[in-house]
């Protein structure tokens, strides 16, 4: 199960309790002041790694805590530290105050952390007020309370070159057909209900992190269908493949379908609108599909490139534009190698 957004609390640990304590040796019957400080309470840390890739297991809880610091003891022996906490998040997740609303901290690569909670400082114990003119103190201080705050984690999936269309325009199955993902493809709208991100070799040198999002249907940006859930997905990647179906089952004409897509993109954000893109004609087997390709790539002015998953057509040439958009072109001295 896909999760990209959850709320939790996090709380740091309390630090230990400082300690009011006398040295009670044999030969010194008015023993100096040996009460040690209390520990410092465990801190609560966020970490994007590389091996998770939902939030899933981390909003199986609404509530993580760190250890809290242990009291300081006598002979002037300081507490154990409480344990940190640390959650591990998949990379891309933005750290949002769930009280304010500003974010946090972007947790854009792998090994990025944040301390999000502080644990609270150790309480000072007696040996720490001793001094020339109070050589008996009896006072010391209980340990600080540790940081809480309520989190909202926001997952955006961090890909080279994101996958957008209407339902069944193909792009679960170019997707399976050039990486190792395994999208759920049917011929029904809304396959896909979660993104799915996969790797795809361009060439012998290089690759490109593909990401399959949920189809574009008009009034996404507005909250209709699945796409508006995961239109911030898009946000993050360096440019877009458009599908567009020109096959003979295709509903309605390439160019409206082009354009239902187009506006969704606008009316999510101008920025989202403007990455570079690529328009790929889907499923195009025969020539009623190529003449529809070709009138949706002169209704555009622009190159439409041709593509049949299931046939293997077109697959390398979709590939390759997008690695030379993405990165530029390839050094032609070293094939499929970007220059």
């Amino acid at each position: 199960m896909f999760r990209d957004e959850v709320e939790i609390e996090v709380q740091a640990g309390r630090g230990g309790d400082g300690l009011v304590s006398f040295r009670r040796e044999k030969h010194v019957p008015r023993g100096g002041p040996d009460g040690g400080d209390g520990g410092r309470g465990g801190s609560v840390f966020l970490r994007a790694v590389g091996d998770v890739n939902s939030l899933l297991e981390v909003g199986r809880s609404p509530r993580y805590a760190a250890r809290n610091g242990q009291p300081g003891g006598a002979q002037n022996k300081s507490g154990r530290d409480g344990q940190d906490l640390e959650l591990r998040l998949p990379v891309g997740t933005q750290v949002f105050d769930a009280e304010r609303g500003n974010l946090l901290r972007d947790l854009a690569r792998e090994g990025d952390v944040v301390e999000i909670a502080i644990g609270g400082a150790g309480g000072h114990g007696n040996a720490h007020f001793a001094s020339a003119v109070r050589q008996t103190p009896r006072i010391a201080t209980p340990g600080a309370e540790g940081e809480g705050r309520r989190v909202r984690l926001v997952l955006k999936l961090i890909a080279e070159l994101g996958l957008v269309g209407l339902p069944n325009a193909g792009k679960s199955t170019f997707l399976s057909r050039v990486t190792a993902a395994t999208p759920k493809i049917a011929d029904y709208p809304f396959t896909t209900l979660v993104p799915q991100v996969g790797i795809a070799r361009v060439g012998e040198y290089d690759t490109l992190v593909i990401a399959d999002l949920p189809g574009l249907i008009e009034g996404a940006a507005e909250g209709h269908g699945l796409g508006d859930r995961f239109l911030k997905h898009v946000e993050r990647c360096g440019a877009l493949l458009q599908l567009v179906d020109v096959s003979d089952g295709a509903e309605g004409e390439p160019l409206e379908a082009f354009e239902v897509v187009e506006r969704e993109l606008r009316a999510s954000s101008p920025e989202l609108a403007a990455k570079p893109r690529l328009v790929a004609a889907s499923k195009c087997e025969g020539p009623e599909a190529e003449a529809r390709a070709g009138a949706l790539e002169r209704a555009l002015g622009r190159p439409v490139l041709r593509l049949s998953s299931a046939q293997g057509r077109g697959l390398r040439e979709v590939l390759e534009a997008a690695r030379a958009l993405v990165r530029g072109p390839a050094d032609p001295a070293l094939p499929g190698r970007p220059g």
